[in-house]
């Protein structure tokens, strides 16, 4: 995997817009287009509740390995050399791994470079500190263990699959507490522009039932549930 995918030109505008929406709504949207399966698996979790994140997708294939590089100058290559390549707007999104990748001082030199978080099917470490630094972490799970000789990046900025969703680069992202979607570059403005529209819809029919509208009447006159 070490041929770059080209990576659709940045609006951060639209991630902007796309970080005022909530998931489930661009679920509803990303169905409306035909795109069914780019919700990731239940599994990937935010760290803490009100974790949020909307960013365009700078995607990172680890490979698991059984022993570090044998020269010292090669430990950590591919994991800091992604960190570093970050660029504002960016989440980092992390391939199917078993192993820990991330820690409160990769995400503290991510948020320096303009990074809005990482979905990572892998998992993390360090968690009480990057709770308290609010970085937006969703991972698989925790692991104390030292990424150094048992998994390695071998590829950045190519397709992955991540919780069971193919990501290519550029892509958008979103997660919130309901989980991560994700929108493909080509449906992107399509798409948040629908889960804008459908959010101030239910917004409008949120109030008509607390008011008392019964729901089949509501979703009759609105559309909308």
């Amino acid at each position: 995997m070490d041929a770059k995918a080209a990576t659709p030109a940045r609006d951060l505008a639209l991630i902007d817009r796309l970080a005022k929406i909530y998931v489930a709504v661009v679920s509803d949207c990303l169905d409306k287009v035909g795109v069914r399966d780019n919700l990731m698996a239940p599994h990937i979790r935010p760290l803490y509740p009100a974790a949020r994140l909307a960013g365009y997708a700078r995607t990172v294939h680890v490979v698991e390995v059984d022993a570090p590089p044998r020269n010292r100058e090669d430990y950590y290559r591919g994991e800091l050399g992604a960190v570093d390549a970050q660029q504002p707007g960016d989440v980092m999104v992390v391939s199917t791994c078993r192993g820990s990748y991330w820690g409160e001082l990769l995400a503290t030199a991510s948020r320096y470079r303009g990074a809005r978080g990482i979905v990572a099917d892998a998992y993390t470490r360090d968690v009480e500190m990057l709770i308290e630094m609010q970085y937006p972490t969703f991972v698989a799970g925790i692991l104390a263990h030292d990424s150094l000789g048992r998994i390695d990046v071998d590829a950045v900025d190519v397709p992955i699959r991540c919780g069971g969703v193919t990501v290519n680069p550029g892509d958008l992202v979103v997660g919130d507490f309901d989980g991560v979607a994700v929108i493909p570059a080509g449906v992107a403005e399509e798409v948040i522009a629908a889960a804008e529209e459908k959010a101030a819809g239910e917004d409008m029919v949120r109030a008509k039932l607390a008011e008392g509208m019964p729901v089949g009447d509501a979703f009759r006159q609105y559309g909308i549930l």
